[in-house]
Order: C-alpha cells, then sequence, then structure tokens
C-alpha cells in the first residue's frame, strides 16, 4: 500500500511526510483491517508533524479522522463485521482498568492509544484500529462529508458538554476552522446565539453564512456578555479574550491539545465571579457515536477540500497557512 510516513529523525516545516510502500498490515487479536475511503486533517496532525507534540515513534503514518471499509478481522471479531463501514478516531484505545477508565473517564485513560500517533492512522490506503473503538457510519452519505465528523466534530461536540451549554445559551466561538464550522450546527439546533470571534476574512464570512449573530477579529469582544465559551484556536491569547467575554458564572472550554504559552492575566477581573476554565481532552467512544448520530439527525454537512494522498504536505501546508475554510480531507 501507498502510506504518508513521519520520520521522527528527520522531521521538517516543508514537506514532513515521506509517500512510501510499506505492506498491507494485518489486523491483530481483538482488531480490523480498513480500506480507508478517506481521512480528515486535523490541527493535531500539525503539531505532531511539526514536533510541537513529543515524537512517540520513529516512524508513524499520522491522521485520525478516518472513513474506511472493514476488509478483515482478527482474532476474537465477527466475521460479520467485514464489509462495514466504520470510522475511526483521535481515540484509539484504553486500558479499561486505570481509575479514570473505571469511573466512566477513559478519554483521560493513564495508558491511551492514539491514532496516527502512537499507532499508525489513516493517511494510507489500509489502517488497522481496535473493533471495539470503531465507529459505525451510515451509507447514505460521501467519505469526503464523514471523515471531518471523526475528531473535528466529536471534539467541538465533547467541547460544548465541557463548557456546559444549555439550549437557548449565548455562546462564543474564538477561531472558526474545521471543528468550529461544525459546532455551531449544533448550537443552531440547540437555539444557542452564536457569537464568532476569529482571525481571517474568509473564516469570519463563513461564520455568517452560517448564521452566527455576530461576528468580529480574533480577540475581538462580543457585544453580549456570554453564558459559555468554546476556544479553538491554539493561542493563550485567544483563551484570555474568551475569558473576557463570559458573563459571572460563564464557563470556558479550551479546544486545544497544544497552547503557544498562557499569558498572565488579572484574576480580579477576568477569572473572579466563579468564571471557570476547562481543558477539553479527546473524546470518548460513546461521545464519538452520540455525535454521529446527531450529524446525520440535524444534517450537518461539513465544508470540505480535498486532497490525494500524494498531497498530502500541501493539506498540512494549507491548514497551517489557513487557506481554506472547512475542513481538508486526504481521499487515497
Amino acid at each position: 500500500m501507498r502510506a504518508a510516513v513521519l520520520h521522527s529523525s528527520a522531521i521538517k516545516k516543508d514537506s514532513p511526510l515521506a509517500l512510501e510502500d510499506w505492506p498491507v498490515p494485518e489486523p491483530g487479536a481483538g482488531e480490523a483491517l480498513l480500506r480507508v475511503e478517506a481521512c480528515g486533517v486535523c490541527r493535531t496532525d500539525l503539531h505532531i508533524t511539526m514536533g510541537e507534540l513529543k515524537p512517540l515513534r520513529e516512524s508513524v503514518v499520522p491522521g485520525h479522522q478516518i472513513v474506511g471499509r472493514v476488509e478483515k478481522v482478527g482474532a476474537g471479531i465477527s466475521a460479520e463485521l467485514t464489509g462495514k463501514r466504520m470510522g475511526v478516531s483521535w481515540l484509539g484505545g484504553v486500558d479499561g482498568t486505570c481509575l479514570l477508565c473505571k469511573k466512566g473517564m477513559e478519554n483521560l485513560c493513564d495508558h491511551p492509544v492514539f491514532t496516527g500517533y502512537s499507532v499508525n492512522g489513516g493517511y494510507a490506503e489500509y489502517a488497522v484500529a481496535r473493533a471495539d473503538f470503531l465507529i459505525p457510519l451510515p451509507e447514505d452519505a460521501t467519505a469526503e462529508e464523514l471523515a471531518p465528523l471523526l475528531c473535528a466534530g466529536i471534539i467541538g461536540y465533547r467541547s460544548l458538554r465541557v463548557a456546559g451549554v444549555q439550549r437557548g445559551d449565548r455562546v462564543g466561538l474564538f477561531g472558526f476552522g474545521a471543528s468550529a464550522h461544525l459546532t455551531i450546527e449544533v448550537l443552531k439546533a440547540w437555539n444557542c446565539e452564536v457569537f464568532v470571534a476569529t482571525r481571517g476574512a474568509s473564516h469570519r464570512r463563513l461564520a455568517q453564512e452560517l448564521g452566527a449573530a455576530w461576528v468580529g477579529d480574533a480577540l475581538d469582544k462580543p457585544p453580549a456578555a456570554l453564558d459559555c465559551a468554546v476556544t479553538f484556536a491554539p493561542s493563550g491569547d485567544v483563551v484570555l479574550a474568551a475569558l473576557a467575554s463570559l458573563r459571572k458564572g460563564g464557563v470556558v472550554a479550551i479546544n486545544a491539545i497544544h497552547l503557544d504559552r498562557m499569558p498572565e492575566f488579572d484574576y480580579d477581573s477576568l477569572l473572579w465571579g466563579e468564571r471557570q476554565l476547562r481543558s477539553v481532552a479527546n473524546m470518548t467512544r460513546e461521545d464519538g457515536r452520540e455525535f454521529v448520530k446527531l450529524a446525520r439527525e440535524i444534517g450537518i454537512k461539513p465544508k470540505t477540500t480535498v486532497f490525494s494522498l500524494a498531497d498530502v504536505n500541501r493539506a498540512l501546508e494549507g491548514l497551517y497557512r489557513e487557506q481554506f475554510d472547512g475542513a481538508a480531507v486526504i481521499v487515497p
């Protein structure tokens, strides 16, 4: 098979992935082999390929928003799974025995497996995944439409839950890329008033087209105090801008696996009044299945830009430079 590979000993900013011929992997016990139909490009992939997240392997195939069809199963998995369309997300496995797993918080497992980071992912023609972490996908949608749902969508949905969003709330979205442009659709379905602060004129236009009540620049303050907010940009300055926009008792959920820094801030003016900062870490299988079902019910259709596997480096560069709206998707 063809695979786009990151070699940790040779990480470089330009064209970090090498297109190589690899053997088709064999599924082990409890695993399934999928023929990849599409794989979404996530900002976490940027952090991995740029070396901002510490490499966990000498060589790895990134990509963790995989839409595929099961071609083969390993020991212990029913052959009835063969031929079914399934999704793979960032959280590729947990130990199931640590304290947090036992408490139902598998997203915080002490020994997690991360697709495209600690195990090979979906920037390839085939991928192997734990069968019990596969997400059933509908047949009445294209692979390109489904791929962004599997991390950008799921993590945005979890962020709304972490922020404590209730129907009818005033909600701020700070940053408006792949995840936020799906999150706003959920908020509209929940009759929330949405305020978007983001850099980039095209991102602001997309937010307006998708029904935001107000749109401003990245650090602008919305005209009304917010009940809660989610930050999508990997910037500590944006976190403080969101915090400054809250009413008393409001919550900011930080949806970023990596922040450039966290600036000093004034407690009395920004955090006092029982305002809260919460981080969003990974997702659970339940999050994934709930969100995919919700996305189909409310008709979420991501805005996508499609790239071939040979153009994966161009997709990563385009994401870094914010050259397209919505989500990038690799189709092998």
